[in-house]
């Protein structure tokens, strides 16, 4: 028997009021039954939900026998429930028996019943449970009923989350009335502990209203949505810096594909004739689609679920009116931020008043949202596969970006356990502030500078709360790269004159553009390269575009007047390139001279060391640089040919192998050699471990993010430079992986905080 479409709406709206009921989160659902029962003329309804160990148990039922309930067990795959699980499609039989998957289960009574419906509970693409009805008399059921009870399902998919009664990770068991708890592991990029509620950057659309007052009006909108969409894509494509090619440009070719596919339009069409509204029409054609690629053996179609999802919620959030972004929303007091990815400009759109962590399912410890992140001492973690479909918007989050994990909907025991870590923190952090006036001198009587990196304003109130002696780095393009714009040289010249001021006469070492490779500016044209790391960045594409460096040389010489002024090249990987950047510097100074600026009361010019070849080059570098500083991300890559981003080279390479701290000694020797000041900076200077190990080997000069001075400093003050010295350079031509474990032994013989 066919049913209306008022037939529908009278069932959601009689599921509302079953879920709104305060009972327990099993009657609700026996209720649910009863209703759908009554609803499609069936003579039975029953709901199976997924556990741990792909199983599906009979959780209510109408019509079977009720002592079937909990103890009705179906392997995922085995007999028509478990076929309708495993491959997430609708089964309408008239004689279910006679079906080769049918399996018989004595306790239920269910041979009594010929036809079946039985359609699977999806959100996200991800199986919760399968709802069937089922009556005595062989029948095929009609394409209405078919459609009610799959716009049921998606109702019913949405009560499951909400009462916590979907099995999550392996282990897990639903809890009825709870909602389950997640651990994930992933990357550390950003340390600190952050608790909050969960706020998507792109947020999900709540779809509230199903069915469709007027198919037509809602056909109308979706054709509206499908435009808009398109002329997004088409803008992301031409607009931005996607158009230089790369992995970013693949994913919106996908996404391109996607938004022109007939196919995908026509099924969202299809579903709206149906009687549904435009959104949930949409969310319907999402969930098959996504079911469908989860259940995909090629890897490669598998991966395009992301795409396809990311679209699809923009489709969505079009059609619900919503902003591109939850910058734009108004935000709990204490956001975690939840993306596929993103840039530093995103980030820094934010409140930062309100956003207390970072969670990316992608990212790398030196993407440059990482960079912000840190400089705005935001916890954050990357790496989290699959973090967007497991977590809803407003579930309660721990960050432990110390750890590099991740708490969905936590416990309370696990709450109370990193409150308590929090104020444990909270006092370490006060520890550290008493050490903020204090030098950090060694046991043996060694000044160790301790510096900050920076790079963008916010950043330089971090200087007088750290203690920093000053900025070992001011990495100059993050100005630009959060720019819609090239920025005008008065514009420049201001925020280098500000970070002067801030900066109190303490030490401000600027460095010139190092833009290219993996740090893209979208107003600025760039060739593809199959190897940007190793191709026209820094240096080279400023010597090669030389009014770009002088309109910023001018800018920081204005900026410096009456005042010491630090600036370095980055990426130099010979001397001659050094000697051509101090010839564009002289001709700025003549210029500025000439038209009667005040120039800066002294200017030294330096290098960061992170090309190798620039090793062998000191002797010569001697003559024409002030100062050199090692940037420790980039020669370890390049020494060990190691694509820092590439997670499956994390962690393979240590910074404390025998054969890295050898070369930074053999720069220390050569730079003392030829009394040229040496500093680095780089991630390995705010571990307080590689940071003795750097001491150890004789830098005395080393630049962090602001967050790693109290550490560093705190370790500092406890060690005996000249006892590690002793015990660490006779280890330099080890063999060993590492001599992260020795020097692990050495702090804990003498009692160093680490």
């Amino acid at each position: 028997m066919a049913i209306s479409v008022g037939g529908p709406r009278v069932l959601l709206r009689r599921l509302r009021e079953v879920m709104a009921e305060p009972e327990s989160a099993q009657k609700r659902l026996e209720k649910v039954a009863v209703s759908i029962a009554a609803n499609m003329v069936a003579e039975v309804c029953s709901i199976y939900l997924v556990r741990p160990g792909l199983q599906l148990e009979l959780f209510a039922t109408e019509g079977l026998n009720p002592s079937s309930v909990h103890k009705t067990i179906l392997n995922v795959g085995e007999g028509l429930v478990g076929h309708i699980a495993a491959e997430a499609e609708t089964l309408n039989l008239p004689d279910a028996q006679s079906h080769p998957a049918f399996a018989y289960r004595p306790e239920t009574g269910e041979e009594a019943y010929s036809s079946f419906l039985g359609v699977p509970i999806l959100r996200l693409g991800r199986t919760l449970g399968v709802l069937v009805v089922q009556n005595r008399t062989q029948r095929t059921y009609s394409e209405e009923e078919v459609e009610a009870l799959q716009i049921t399902a998606m109702v019913l998919a949405e009560m499951i989350i909400a009462e916590g009664m979907a099995a999550t990770d392996e282990g897990d068991e639903p809890k009825l009335g709870l909602v389950s708890s997640i651990h994930l592991k992933a990357t550390s990029l950003a340390k600190g502990i952050a608790i909050g509620h969960a706020v998507f950057h792109e947020p999900r659309v709540n779809v509230e209203k199903l069915i469709a007052d007027d198919t037509s009006v809602e056909q109308q909108r979706l054709d509206a949505a499908i435009i808009s969409l398109r002329e997004a894509v088409e803008k992301m494509m031409h607009d931005s810096d996607i158009v230089r090619g790369g992995e970013h440009r693949d994913i919106l070719e996908v996404y391109r594909m996607y938004a022109y596919d007939r196919g995908w339009v026509r099924k969202i069409e299809e579903a709206i004739s149906t009687g549904l509204t435009a959104e949930a029409a949409v969310e319907r054609v999402q969930n098959d689609t996504l079911a469908r690629l989860l259940r995909q053996p090629d890897p490669y179609l598998r991966d395009r679920l992301h795409d396809f999802d990311d679209l699809t919620n923009r489709l969505l959030r079009i059609l619900a009116g919503r902003p591109a972004t939850a910058s734009a929303e108004d935000l709990p007091e204490d956001a975690i931020i939840f993306a596929r990815n993103m840039g530093p400009a995103d980030l820094l759109d934010y409140d930062r008043d309100r956003v207390r962590g970072l969670v990316l399912e992608e990212g790398g410890a030196t993407s440059h949202v990482a960079i912000v992140a840190r400089a705005l001492g935001l916890p954050m973690i990357g790496r989290a596969e699959n973090v967007l479909q497991l977590v809803d918007s407003a579930d309660p989050i721990i960050v432990d970006g110390d750890l590099g994990e991740l708490y969905v909907r936590p416990s309370r025991d696990i709450e109370a356990s990193y409150a308590e870590k929090l104020k444990f923190i909270a006092r370490r952090e006060a520890q550290y502030a008493k050490l903020r006036d204090k030098h950090a001198i060694t046991l043996d009587k060694h000044r160790i500078q301790l510096y900050m990196n920076a790079g963008l304003l916010v950043d330089i109130d971090h200087l007088d709360e750290s203690g920093a002696d000053g900025i070992g780095l001011f990495r100059t393009e993050f100005q630009f790269m959060i720019a819609s714009k090239f920025p005008r040289l008065d514009e420049q010249a201001a925020v280098y004159r500000s970070v002067l001021d801030a900066a109190k006469m303490r030490r401000v070492v600027f460095r010139s553009l190092d833009i290219g490779g993996d740090k893209v500016i979208s107003y600025m044209n760039q060739a593809e390269e199959e190897n940007p790391a190793l191709g026209w960045r820094a240096i080279r594409m400023s010597l090669d575009r030389p009014a770009l460096l002088r309109s910023q040389l001018r800018a920081l010489l204005r900026a410096g007047g009456g005042e010491e002024l630090d600036l370095m090249f980055p990426m130099v990987s010979e001397t001659d390139e050094v000697i051509r950047a101090r010839e564009l510097v002289e001709k700025e100074i003549l210029f500025l001279t000439r038209h009667g600026y005040e120039l800066p009361s002294s200017i030294k010019i330096g290098v960061m060391l992170e090309v190798p070849s620039l090793i062998w080059q000191i002797s010569a570098l001697a003559k024409h640089v002030d100062f050199i500083s090692v940037g420790s991300n980039d020669l370890l890559q390049f020494l060990f040919a190691s694509d820092r981003a590439s997670p499956r080279l994390t962690g393979r390479y240590d910074t404390l192998s025998p054969a890295f701290l050898k070369i930074l000694h053999q720069i220390v020797v050569e730079c003392h050699v030829h009394e040229i000041p040496l500093s680095l900076c780089g991630e390995m200077a705010g571990n307080p471990i590689e940071a003795m190990a750097l001491i150890g080997i004789g830098f005395r000069n080393i630049s962090m993010s602001a967050s790693s001075i109290g550490p560093v400093k705190d370790m500092v003050l406890s060690l005996d430079a000249s006892a590690l010295e002793q015990e660490l350079m006779p280890r330099l031509d080890d063999s060993s992986k590492s001599l992260r474990p020795d020097l692990e032994a050495f702090a804990l013989r003498y009692e160093i905080p680490l």
